[in-house]
């Protein structure tokens, strides 16, 4: 019967509680006061009546709140965050009504109101499904003509930050580190023969073949710069020296966005969709950074609120220590797979490659760092990259009360992870990744639009982490 009252009569109802008890807990405590008033004196027995009044009412008012923060404030605070995950996010199905059975008529509004949001979203992403199919088609009709192309190539825009490579263009990249989408031409190739170039195309507007030198000081390559409109530019690596595949894949990995974006002058200040993220995840002989060793390592990057496919690693790490079998039984990584793998200071220093310029995202990122800053003497890197932890970005959006495991996140975000990827670092990183990108937009949509906005609010949820750990 309760359930059917309106929610302003509950709301009447708990003050109505606090107002009747508090009356039957001084008409209790002066009752009690008089007796021992006459038993010992006046002055005693008014100070023992006002003493059990307020512990009386202090108790009350607690009770009250639990009562109120249960049944009220939590669900409200849940109802909200449901609503924003589907306004921002795109999840979709209905509202769970049943946390908040006893908020009137306020949940079954709040469901008809997301219903109606999720029926006009998916009318939207039908047409966004069907553009999407029509530029995935021309997208291989490009990449079929590139094929018949022997060089490879990279487009870089005006901040020489690379914007798009294909396939070829990925194999001389990654004799130089890990391939990335905004990451900086100057990481791959030395910078003296690129400036040149660039000095010599402003001033003629015309190609330019130079040779640049690989940033291990090893490889040269044999190059033409072409200007593009609207600025930035094209670099065509000829295969003479590259070493290039000519069976190598050509796919095309590019977000043309970057064109038109500036470098950020502090990571603080960047709008968080500006950001290039590093998400990671790593899988352990145990759960104590001190002593035990990471066995595998999985990263995704996410650049423009987007994951970037084909930009991953996915490392085996020979721990150098016998994996505990209840270990292998979660991760399914055995001793046997991990022996000639590269140590920690190899794979290690891998990641940092991947991570460079980026925000390092994980799921309870002190855990995962704690490895990594442990060995950073033999890997000879610093680990001093901007963090982001999901978890306290989850307490953020959902609220502190909330549960925040991985699992607890996608189930929440309508995120599903394989079962044969759960518990392997990359299968976990690609979720870490899928909920930050649907979790980005819900931080514009509660005024973060900064990373340093981010940071502000996280840092109040810190406690959630020391006691995860």
């Amino acid at each position: 019967m309760f359930t059917q009252l309106s929610l302003r009569l509950r709301i009447f109802l708990f003050f109505c509680l606090i107002a009747l008890g508090g009356t039957v807990i001084v008409l209790g405590a002066l009752y009690a006061g008089h007796g021992r008033a006459l038993s010992t004196d006046l002055t005693n027995g008014f100070v023992f009546a006002a003493i059990v009044s307020v512990l009386g009412i202090v108790a009350l008012s607690a009770g009250v709140w639990l009562l109120f923060d249960e049944n009220v404030a939590k669900p409200i605070e849940k109802l909200s965050s449901d609503m924003r995950a589907r306004a921002h996010a795109g999840v979709t199905g209905e509202v769970d009504t049943g946390a908040a059975r006893y908020l009137g008529d306020l949940a079954p509004a709040a469901s008809a109101v997301t219903s109606a949001l999720t029926e006009t979203n998916q009318s939207t992403i039908d047409l966004v499904a069907t553009e999407t199919q029509r530029l995935a088609a021309e997208k291989d009709r490009l990449t079929a003509l590139l094929t018949e192309i022997p060089v490879a190539m990279i487009l870089v825009n005006a901040d020489d930050q690379i914007v798009l490579y294909d396939g070829q263009a990925a194999e001389v990249l990654s004799q130089q580190g890990v391939p990335r989408l905004n990451a900086s031409l100057s990481d791959y190739f030395y910078e003296n023969a690129l400036s040149s170039a660039r000095q010599t195309l402003a001033k003629t507007g015309k190609d330019v073949a130079f040779e640049a030198m690989g940033a291990d000081g090893q490889q040269s390559y044999d190059m033409r710069m072409k200007p593009m409109d609207g600025g930035g530019y094209m670099l065509v690596v000829d295969d003479s020296h590259a070493e290039i595949s000519p069976d190598a894949s050509r796919p095309l990995t590019y977000d043309f966005d970057l064109l038109d974006q500036q470098a950020p002058a502090s990571f603080e200040d960047t709008p968080i969709r500006a950001l290039t993220y590093a998400v990671f995840d790593t899988e352990t002989t145990g759960l104590l950074p001190h002593k035990d060793e990471i066995v595998q390592i999985g990263a995704v990057r996410v650049v423009n609120c987007k994951i970037v496919e084909g930009e991953m690693i996915d490392d085996l790490v020979d721990p150098g220590i016998p994996i505990p079998p209840a270990s292998t039984k979660v991760h399914k990584v055995s001793d046997a797979m991990v022996v000639g793998k590269p140590g920690i200071d190899v794979a290690g220093r891998h990641f940092h490659n991947f991570a460079k310029g980026s925000v390092i995202v994980a799921h309870n990122a002190p855990f995962d760092m704690a490895f990594l800053h442990r060995h950073k003497g033999k890997m000879g890197v610093e680990w001093d990259h901007p963090i982001l932890d999901t978890v306290l970005l989850s307490a953020v959006l959902f609220g502190a009360s909330q549960t925040h495991t991985l699992d607890a996140l996608c189930d929440r975000l309508g995120v599903t992870i394989p079962a044969a990827l759960r518990h392997t670092a990359l299968g976990d990183a690609f979720a870490t990744a899928e909920v930050l990108v649907k979790m980005l937009p819900m931080c514009e949509a509660r005024g973060l639009y900064t990373f340093g906005d981010i940071l502000t609010e996280t840092r109040r949820h810190g406690r959630l982490l020391e006691d995860l750990n």
